[in-house]
């Protein structure tokens, strides 16, 4: 049984039997855990290793990582300050900051793997215009050079952490004011302000090599009046073609706001693939993944299934044990503890 099209979330702290049959369905692929997944490293451990079980090849585990505000792993594993506080690094001394975001993504992807989970969706590479209620601290800069510059390193981090990096959200979040998981967001710019600006960073990242990206549930009606995500303009003319991306595409969560104008559960889902998604992501509705399950019908390409292979968890990773005693690693913990990080920036949601 190869990976299938759609990645799901599980419902507790370890597998029920509903989970288990959800998970056993063909058109899986894959698992996003979130702080309710959590007890403890030890119980992460145990459910990461059930969740791989299931069926062969692996499921994918994946989880939303980033550092500050978004992190959903908290007890056991190292707070990872917002990407914008490498910003104001940046601001002052370049090289410095890179090397903190080389070091946060080493940390970030260690940790993880060390518990069994294959990757993060990280870096946001959305500009921060000061503007939007969910991007704000959560991307590094306003300015093009110091998000190309800083994602690049965070990703190399995460590269020698045994993890690939998913760069969100394509073809950039932050110049809309709403929040797609609440509502749908309109960015009314046209195509070459946005290619001349918010695609930078991901056109820079493509080349260097960038394995997977997420794309936002924005409509920008002056390219196409559906949201990104569902969009084959976006997805396969700019995306595929034009930045010539051959990784993954993620798509954002089925069962945000954002994402209702595309009809049902499964008309999203089939409008997403369509459009080009490798993989969709339905979250926090069982019954939602029911209905998608049973009335979804779509033969994963041989491309996609070897791109989304590709995510699994690079080599066999250190134990937190082994971690908490290399010098290297701990010098990293010791240098990301001097990064600001103020106690309302993080949050397990």
């Amino acid at each position: 049984m190869s990976l299938g099209p759609v990645m799901l979330d599980v419902v507790g702290t370890e597998l029920d039997a509903d989970d288990i049959r959800r998970l056993q369905h063909p058109l899986v692929g894959g698992v996003i855990l979130f702080a309710r997944n959590y007890e403890s490293p030890a119980q992460l451990k145990a459910l990461t290793a059930s969740i791989h079980q299931v069926r062969q090849p692996p499921l994918l585990i994946a989880v939303d990582h980033e550092g500050g505000r978004v992190q959903r792993f908290k007890e056991g594993f190292t707070r990872i300050p917002p990407m914008r506080e490498f910003g104001k690094i940046w601001d002052k001394n370049p090289k410095r900051a890179r090397q903190l975001a080389e070091e946060a993504g080493w940390i970030l992807a260690a940790e993880l793997r060390a518990h069994g989970v294959d990757f993060s969706f990280t870096p946001v590479l959305d500009m921060d215009y000061g503007e939007s209620q969910v991007i704000g601290n959560r991307a590094f800069h306003g300015n093009i050079q110091a998000i190309s510059e800083l994602s690049f390193s965070l990703m190399q981090g995460l590269k020698k952490g045994g993890m690939a990096a998913v760069g969100k959200h394509f073809p950039g979040h932050g110049f809309v004011v709403a929040d797609s998981h609440v509502a749908i967001p309109i960015d009314e710019r046209s195509f070459d302000e946005i290619a001349q600006a918010d695609m930078q960073p991901f056109r820079q990242l493509i080349d260097d090599g960038l394995p997977a990206i997420m794309p936002a549930h924005v409509i920008y009606p002056k390219v196409d009046d559906k949201p990104a995500g569902f969009s084959e303009r976006w997805l396969q003319k700019v995306l595929r073609q034009r930045l010539e991306f051959n990784g993954v595409i993620f798509s954002d969560d089925l069962s945000m706001e954002g994402a209702v104008v595309a009809g049902n559960v499964t008309q999203r889902a089939l409008a997403a693939l369509n459009a080009g998604c490798d993989m969709v992501l339905l979250c926090n509705r069982p019954d939602l993944a029911d209905e998608l399950l049973e009335s979804l019908k779509w033969d994963i390409s041989g491309t996609s299934i070897a791109r989304l292979a590709r995510m699994h968890g690079k080599h066999h990773p250190l134990d937190m044990v082994a971690l908490r005693e290399n010098a290297d690693f701990t010098h990293a913990v010791h240098q990301i503890g001097q990064v600001g990080i103020a106690e309302g920036d993080f949050f397990t949601a």
